[in-house]
């Protein structure tokens, strides 16, 4: 399968003031597999040493900081000879000896000749309390789940593919058919790279959903393997908590949900601890659409979204078919599901920041507000074909310098200030 990060690996190759880099993401979404092929690419050589239950590497690493010394012993455990520029250092699963990643700040400043990269869980790697982070002497890539046009590459519809990114509207609207047929198999399949690769070379939809099944018990074991045991109940309820917030009209996080007299102060910590391990997005309020956007954010009131629009559905339980071939399904879920896309679609792209927007009276409601080429950016979700967006056109009358956005299955088509875009064109 094709990873569009890929090309970003490449680029911090080229990079003349190039630094040891972190490839941040969380577990599962192929941050190992892209490292190893990229090295396959465009090394040499590959020295890959993973860290996990490797007592070996670990005395490396806890004995000092001597570049040259951990160099030496690397190249005797792997028995592969490390030179500069021809060679690819990848430490896998670092999170497991929070040596490594305190090393790279002495590569940076000692040994910038040498290429090394690490790949490590979130739930380690930002969580760890006892190293010394390498603030700015390291470079970072965040990895998401497989984006719908890397779900397509990997469908072989290289074609489709790039007729999306040229923006190629004449020919994509004759298309528009398929290019939904193929975006609510993606709703279905989701951008875990196990569960696609399953899908491509078997069109398995139980094997798709016993391995989606699988990530997420993965997922709940590390709650209790990393995150603070007076956390891990509420971490838990968090969590489970998602599908019916996002499955309500209101999508905004409410605490009385998890429990009846729930506050924030009881569980702000829980909810950090899942978005810094990136399994979780928090999508604050913003209480004016203006720029910046930051200086308008509404710290207490978000919503939350799931890192994997598969997964979503997979933690309730969705039925192929009514993905696959029920039109009404996402209407059913409040738009829930498209929201969850809209917004993953955007990660993958790294758009940032990201809000939404709701006045007090609910008079006005925009479902995301970006800043995106300078200019302040409103985004309208439908989940199907009803478009009627009230909120957003008095939003554009009253601003006839501002330009929006509005998704939705109907083919793409400009109206004065309103680009209608399809969801597949995201």
């Amino acid at each position: 399968m094709e990873r569009l990060v890929l090309q970003q690996l490449k680029e911090w190759k080229e990079r003349k003031d190039r630094k040891p880099l972190i490839v941040n993401g969380a577990r599962q979404v192929g941050k190992t597999w892209a490292l190893r092929e990229f090295a396959k690419r465009e090394y040499a050589k590959e020295a890959y040493i993973i860290c996990r239950k490797n007592e070996l590497v670990e005395q490396v690493f806890k004995q000092d900081f001597n570049v040259d010394r951990i160099l030496l012993s690397l190249s005797a455990i792997i028995h592969v000879d490390i030179t500069p520029g021809d060679t690819l250092i990848i430490l896998d699963e670092v999170q497991e000896i929070p040596e490594a990643i305190e090393a790279l700040k002495y590569f940076c400043e000692n040994a910038p000749e040498y290429h090394i990269a690490v790949a490590g869980s979130l739930l380690g790697i930002s969580l760890h309390h006892d190293v010394s982070y390498p603030v700015g002497k390291v470079n970072e890539i965040d990895m998401y789940p497989m984006s719908y046009g890397e779900f397509l590459l990997a469908k072989g519809e290289k074609q489709c593919y790039q007729l999306l990114e040229e923006h190629n509207f004449e020919i994509t609207n004759l298309l528009h058919e398929k290019y939904v047929d193929l975006l609510r198999q993606y709703y279905y399949v989701g951008g875990m790279p196990e569960a696609m690769k399953k899908y491509v070379e078997t069109g398995a939809l139980k094997e798709v959903r016993r391995i989606q099944k699988e990530i997420l018990k993965g997922y709940e074991r590390d709650f209790s393997k990393h995150s603070p045991k007076e956390q891990i109940e509420r971490i838990k309820m968090v969590w489970k908590s998602i599908p019916s917030q996002l499955f309500k009209d209101n999508k905004k996080f409410i605490y009385s949900a998890l429990r009846q007299g729930a506050r924030a102060k009881d569980f702000e910590i829980a909810i950090e601890w899942l978005v810094d391990s990136g399994l979780l997005y928090k999508v604050p309020r913003c209480t004016k659409p203006a720029l910046p956007l930051d200086i308008y954010e509404d710290f207490s009131v978000f919503k939350l979204y799931l890192l994997d629009i598969g997964l979503l559905g997979a933690m309730v339980n969705v039925d192929p078919a009514q993905i696959l071939i029920n039109n009404q399904i996402f209407s059913e879920y409040k738009g829930g599901m498209t929201e969850e896309y809209v917004l993953q679609e955007m990660k993958s792209r790294n758009i940032s920041p990201i809000y939404y927007h709701k006045t007090d009276d609910s008079r006005l409601e925009l479902d995301f507000v970006i800043q995106y080429k300078g200019k302040l950016l409103p985004i309208e979700v439908k989940a199907e074909g009803n478009v009627r967006a009230n909120s957003l056109m008095t939003l554009l009358k009253t601003n006839p310098d501002l330009q929006a956005v509005r998704f939705s299955m109907l083919p793409y088509k400009k109206q004065e200030q309103l680009f209608c875009v399809p969801l597949y064109v995201i």
